[in-house]
C-alpha cells in the first residue's frame, strides 16, 4: 500500500514533545491523546496508537509520566497519564532544543529560496 505523501513520519522526539505538551494541559488516556493531537493540529498530525503506547511506556519508565487506573467516557477501564515534575523539565528543555533546530531549518529554507530568485 502506497504511503500518503501528506502524512509524513515525525522527526525523532516529536511524538514525545506532543505527548508531554498535551499532558501539560490535563491528564489524558491514550486514545484521548490521539484525538487531542489530531484536533489541535487541525488534522495535520496523525499519531498511530502503535507508536503512542510504546512511547508512553518508555516515558513512564523514564519517570517523565505517571499513570493511574481510570474509566473512559464509555465506561471502560483505562490508564490516565499525567506529567511528573521531571516530565515538565524535560519538555521545557526539548522545546528550547526544537525551537533552535526549527530556526536553523527555517534559515536553510530561506537561503535556498533566495538563490531561486
Amino acid at each position: 500500500m502506497a504511503k500518503n505523501p501528506e502524512h509524513r513520519d515525525l522527526f525523532p522526539g516529536a511524538l514525545e514533545i506532543m505527548i508531554l505538551q498535551s499532558l501539560r494541559l490535563r491528564p489524558m488516556h491514550g486514545y484521548g491523546l490521539v484525538k487531542h493531537i489530531k484536533q489541535v493540529s487541525d488534522n495535520l498530525l496523525q499519531v498511530e496508537e502503535g507508536s503512542l503506547y510504546p512511547a508512553l511506556q518508555r516515558m513512564l519508565k523514564e519517570g517523565l509520566l505517571e499513570s493511574e487506573a481510570g474509566i473512559s467516557a464509555k465506561g471502560r477501564p483505562t490508564r490516565i497519564y499525567s506529567l511528573t515534575d521531571a516530565g515538565i523539565r524535560h519538555l521545557e528543555n526539548e522545546v528550547v532544543s526544537f525551537e533552535r533546530m526549527f530556526a536553523g531549518f527555517t534559515r536553510v529554507l530561506a537561503a535556498a529560496k533566495a538563490w531561486e530568485v
